[in-house]
């Protein structure tokens, strides 16, 4: 890559975390995504799932440091805090609230795909920039990045109760406020039988309270009571 074309890899070193990197590569390999290096095989060589693989195991470390540290609760609702903080949708909009979006190299086809697969990339790619701190910087800095964008959600995640199973915790909500059980009902099937994404609500005494996609039901089930909850959230304010 010319110069040109690495400066706003630097550039987002700099502005969002802090510092420049020596090996600069290797913060564009954690942002380039398999599919990229099948489009440019000729040109591009690494993709980022090895960093993404260091990157996934230092987050858990440093999370699980934390929780320990700083919490007292059992072990299973320490495990279902830190499943809240490093899940998908978590460290996807983290990358996404970091900006570098822009920069995650992949092909025309993934550009194109779907929300959940987008979300995929982000996250991926969130891991895979840990991974290259750490390397870069070693495991402080690395777990300064990670209290900054992951451990700092941790509030607002025992505020709303997200580390509770969406779904139980949507019914127990229900029942006391109004009495009545949750419902799902699909709104919409699209995609082959191979990559459906369904679409669906979930209704409270016949009143829509959430929508939630996902590649399967169990997803899109979750993903609706978690916005009912929401809904309930801000009723009570």
């Amino acid at each position: 890559m010319s110069g040109m074309q690495t400066a706003p890899y630097q550039e987002f070193a700099k502005e969002k975390l802090g510092f420049e990197f020596k090996d600069l590569q290797l913060l564009i390999t954690a942002l380039t995504h398999r599919s990229y290096v099948n489009e440019h095989k000729k040109s591009v060589s690494e993709h980022n799932e090895r960093l993404e693989f260091l990157g996934d195991a230092v987050l858990e470390l440093v999370v699980t440091d934390y929780l320990y540290k700083n919490h007292s609760e059992p072990e299973g609702i320490l495990t279902s805090w830190r499943a809240a903080l490093v899940r998908t949708e978590s460290i996807g909009a983290a990358g996404v609230a970091l900006g570098y979006e822009p920069l995650v190299r992949m092909s025309r086809g993934e550009k194109q795909g779907s929300e959940r697969a987008r979300q995929q990339i982000l996250a991926n790619a969130f891991e895979a920039v840990t991974g290259a701190i750490y390397l870069e910087r070693g495991y402080d800095d690395a777990a300064a990045f990670i209290a900054k964008n992951i451990i700092s959600k941790l509030d607002n995640v025992l505020d709303t109760g997200s580390w509770r199973d969406a779904k139980s915790h949507l019914q127990e909500v229900s029942q006391r406020v109004d009495n009545q059980t949750p419902q799902y009902r699909v709104h919409e099937e699209v995609g082959p039988d191979h990559d459906k994404i369904f679409t669906l609500g979930v209704y409270v005494n016949n009143n829509l309270m959430g929508i939630g996609s996902g590649p399967s039901k169990q997803v899109a089930q979750q993903q609706a009571a978690q916005a009912a909850l929401e809904k309930y959230a801000q009723r009570g304010k």
